[in-house]
C-alpha cells in the first residue's frame, strides 16, 4: 500500500464529501478509491470514516488522522519544491488565472514578456469568467476584479476598474443621451449574465447608492457581445471600462452617465498565503504588479 497516495485519496474523499467526488477529482475508479480508504483503515486498525449512500463523515480518529495527513503532504510538497530549486532560483511551472477579456488584453502580454525575461519558467494561463479555486485547480496566482471574500489568500492590489454605461453616437442622436440614471427607463438596454442585472442597475446619486429599473431588450452571455450590440445601436449597455476601451477609442461608443458611476471595483492579484513563496511566484508578482497598475490607471 502506498500510504501517501492513500492519504491523498482519503483527503479528497473528505473534502468532496463522498468517495464518488474523490473518484471524479482524482480521475480514479470508484472501486480503487474505496479500496485505498479501506486499506488505510485496515492498516491503522480503526475506522476513519462513516459511509452512507449519500455522504461520508469522519470519525473522531478520522478527524485527527486527516489533519495530520494534510500536514505531512504539505511538508512533503514543500520539501520537493525546495529540492527542485523553486526557492533558490526562478524556475518551474507557473499557473495563472484571469477573466477572459482582461486576461487576453492585459495579462497575456505580461505573461509573454515575463517568459522572455525568465527562460527557466514555463507558464499556463487559464482564462475564465468565474471564481477559480486556486487550491483545487492548481493555480498559483489569479487576477480578480471586485471585492474579495474572506479567505486565507493574500492579495496584492494593482488598481481599480469602473462599471461604465455606453451607447453609440447614432443611438444618442436618435433617442437622446441620458442625462440622469432615471432617463434609462425610456431606453432599451443590453445586459449580460454574470455582470449586470437584467432588471436594475446601481448608480451613485447625491452620494448615495440608487438602484434604477431598466428594460433589458437584449441579454447576452459575455461583455464583447454586449459591446458589439451597443455599437450597432441596439441599446445602452453597462460593462467594465476595459471591456469597452477599444470601442470608445474608435468612437463606436460614448461613455454616458459618468458622474453617476458607482465606486470602482478593486483589482487584485491573489495567491495562497501558506508556506514559503516560490521565487517564480515572487518574480511574477514583482514583474506584473507595477505594469498592471500603470495599465489600470489609464483605463479610469
Amino acid at each position: 500500500m502506498d500510504r501517501l497516495e492513500s492519504m491523498a485519496t482519503l483527503i479528497a474523499a473528505v473534502e468532496g464529501g463522498s468517495l464518488s467526488a474523490a473518484s471524479r477529482a482524482l480521475k480514479m475508479p470508484l472501486a480503487t478509491v474505496s479500496r485505498k480508504v479501506s486499506e488505510l483503515e485496515a492498516h491503522l486498525k480503526t475506522r476513519l470514516v462513516n459511509r452512507t449512500s449519500r455522504r461520508l463523515t469522519l470519525t473522531d480518529a478520522g478527524r485527527s488522522y486527516v489533519a495530520a495527513s494534510k500536514r505531512i503532504l504539505e511538508n512533503i510538497d514543500e520539501a520537493e519544491r525546495a529540492a527542485s530549486g523553486e526557492y533558490s532560483a526562478p524556475r518551474g511551472d507557473l499557473v495563472i488565472g484571469a477573466p477572459v477579456v482582461f486576461g487576453r488584453l492585459h495579462v497575456l502580454p505580461l505573461v509573454t514578456g515575463f517568459l522572455k525575461a525568465y527562460p527557466d519558467i514555463d507558464a499556463r494561463l487559464t482564462l475564465a469568467d468565474r471564481m477559480v479555486n486556486l487550491q483545487d485547480e492548481g493555480v498559483d496566482l489569479a487576477l480578480r476584479i471586485g471585492e474579495l471574500p474572506d479567505s486565507n489568500l493574500i492579495a496584492t492590489r494593482v488598481g481599480a476598474i469602473r462599471q461604465i454605461v455606453c451607447a453609440s453616437p447614432a443611438f444618442c442622436r436618435e433617442h437622446g443621451t441620458p442625462k440622469t440614471p432615471a432617463d434609462l427607463a425610456r431606453h432599451p438596454c443590453i445586459t449580460f449574465e454574470g455582470m449586470t442585472s437584467q432588471r436594475a442597475w446601481k448608480f451613485t446619486v447625491n452620494g448615495k447608492p440608487v438602484s434604477v429599473p431598466i428594460r433589458s431588450r437584449l441579454v447576452v452571455n459575455n461583455a464583447e457581445a454586449a459591446v458589439d450590440a451597443a455599437a450597432v445601436s441596439v441599446g445602452i449597455t453597462r460593462v467594465l471600462s476595459y471591456q469597452a476601451a477599444a470601442a470608445l477609442r474608435a468612437g463606436k461608443l460614448l461613455r454616458v452617465l459618468k458622474k453617476f458611476e458607482p465606486a470602482a471595483l478593486p483589482v487584485n492579484l491573489v495567491y495562497a498565503g501558506q508556506g514559503r513563496m516560490p521565487i517564480k511566484l515572487r518574480a511574477f508578482i514583482d514583474y506584473a504588479a507595477p505594469r498592471l497598475r500603470e495599465k489600470l490607471a489609464k483605463l479610469d
